[in-house]
């Protein structure tokens, strides 16, 4: 089982632990699953965390010059 599975699992783990809470537990549960998605993609070194922040006319750190 990778990384980002494992991150998911445990984000939608601790999100359930709020499901008694109605519908704002749902969107918990998704944002939860979401960054649980993210930090197992970047451990397993799938996701580079300055994509997410650089901008789309940004060409710092472009290795195609």
């Amino acid at each position: 089982m990778s990384m980002a599975v494992v991150g998911l699992l445990a984000g939608m783990g601790l999100g359930f632990a709020a499901y008694f809470g109605g519908f704002g537990a749902f969107l918990l549960v998704a944002a939860l699953g979401a960054l649980g998605l993210l930090v197992g993609r970047y451990v397993d070194g799938d996701l580079d965390l300055g994509d997410l922040f650089r901008g789309r006319g940004d060409t710092r750190g472009d290795r195609r010059r």
